[in-house]
C-alpha cells in the first residue's frame, strides 16, 4: 500500500530539481544589489564564487539570468522572475527564522474600562504598570455597562447597575465627588469659605447626560443643597469635566477623574469630596486566582487608588 499522494510525491519532486540553496542566496544578492561583487561582500565570499553559483543556475535551468555587458550586469526577463521568487521565499525564511527565535508571548488581558475612567485615569498610569509588569500584555477596550466576557477578560465597573450573580468583582476604590471649576472661575463665582461658600446667582452648573443625577447625589452626600444658578447639560461626562476646566461653569467631579488636573492646578475643588455610596470595581467572569496576570493586574491598580 502507497501511504504518499501524489501531490506530495509530485512537491517532493520538484524540490529535489531546485538548485542549491547557496546558490540561490548568491543569485538574489546579486539580484538585489545589481552586483556581483556587492553581493560577494554582503555574504563573506569572492567575487568568483557568486559569479560561479549563478551561472550553475543558469546552467541548471538553461536560461540567462543576466546580460554582462561592461563589467555590469542586468538582469533578463527570467532573471526578474526569478528575482521576485527568492526574495519572496527568504523574507518568509527570515520571518518565520525571527518568530522561532523569540520567546512566546503571553496572550494579553483584555480589559474593558468606562470611557471617561479610561481617559482620565487609567490611561497616564499605564506607563507605571509596563514598567512594573513587562511581561503581562494589557489590551484596553472602552465601555459601559453589562459586560460580555468572552473576548474581554475583565472590565472595570461602578456599581450603577446589576451585573449579574455570577460576576465576580473585586472592589478597587470608592467613589468621592465634589464640585470642580477652574481657579478663575472660583475667584469670580464662589463667594465665602468651607461649608458657608456659595455660588453667586451667574455661576453655571454643569450636567451630563450621562450622570444625570450627579449635583443631586453629591449634595445628599456632602448634606447641601444643590445651588439654584443657571445650567448647561452635554452629552458625554467627560465633555462637563473639559468644560469646568476651560471656566465654562462648574462641574461635579470624582476624585479619580480629577485628582491630575487638581494636583496640575488646571481644576480646583473648593467644596471638597464626599463619597457618594458607590464604587468602582474589578469585574471577571471567576474568582482571580493568586499569582496570575490578572491578580497582578488587580493589586497594581488598587495601589493606584
Amino acid at each position: 500500500m502507497n501511504d504518499h499522494k501524489p501531490g506530495e510525491e509530485n512537491s517532493r519532486y520538484r524540490r529535489g530539481e531546485l538548485p542549491p540553496l547557496g546558490a540561490l542566496r548568491c543569485f538574489e544578492a546579486a539580484a538585489r544589489l545589481g552586483s556581483f561583487t556587492r553581493a560577494a561582500q554582503e555574504l563573506h565570499l569572492t567575487h568568483g564564487a557568486v559569479s560561479r553559483a549563478v551561472r550553475s543556475i543558469e546552467d541548471a535551468l538553461a536560461v540567462e539570468l543576466f546580460q554582462r555587458r561592461s563589467q555590469r550586469v542586468f538582469l533578463t526577463a527570467a532573471g526578474e522572475r526569478l528575482r521576485d521568487a527568492t526574495a519572496a521565499a527568504f523574507d518568509v525564511l527570515a520571518a518565520t527564522v525571527r518568530e522561532l527565535r523569540e520567546p512566546p508571548r503571553k496572550p494579553a488581558l483584555v480589559l474593558s474600562c468606562e470611557p471617561t475612567l479610561l481617559m482620565r485615569w487609567l490611561i497616564p498610569r499605564l506607563p507605571a504598570f509596563q514598567a512594573a509588569h513587562p511581561g503581562i500584555g494589557l489590551q484596553l477596550v472602552a465601555g459601559g455597562g453589562p459586560v460580555g466576557f468572552g473576548e474581554i477578560d475583565l472590565a472595570i465597573r461602578r456599581n450603577d447597575f446589576d451585573w449579574g450573580r455570577r460576576v465576580h468583582a473585586q472592589l478597587l476604590f470608592e467613589e468621592r465627588v465634589g464640585p470642580v471649576c477652574s481657579p478663575a472661575y472660583r475667584a469670580r463665582h464662589l463667594r465665602g469659605e468651607g461649608r458657608r461658600a456659595q455660588w453667586d446667582e451667574s455661576a453655571v452648573l454643569l450636567h451630563s447626560a450621562t450622570r444625570l443625577g450627579a449635583w443631586a447625589d453629591w449634595a445628599r452626600a456632602a448634606r447641601r443643597r444643590v445651588p439654584v444658578v443657571q445650567t448647561q447639560a452635554f452629552e458625554h461626562f467627560y465633555f462637563s469635566l473639559q468644560a469646568a476646566a476651560a471656566g465654562v461653569g462648574v462641574a461635579i467631579g470624582p476624585w479619580q477623574l480629577v485628582r491630575d488636573d487638581i494636583e496640575a492646578g488646571v481644576l480646583v475643588a473648593p467644596q471638597g469630596f464626599a463619597a457618594d455610596g458607590s464604587g468602582y470595581h474589578l469585574l471577571s467572569p471567576q474568582a482571580i486566582s493568586e499569582g496570575s496576570p490578572a491578580a497582578a493586574l488587580l493589586a497594581w491598580l488598587r495601589a493606584q487608588a
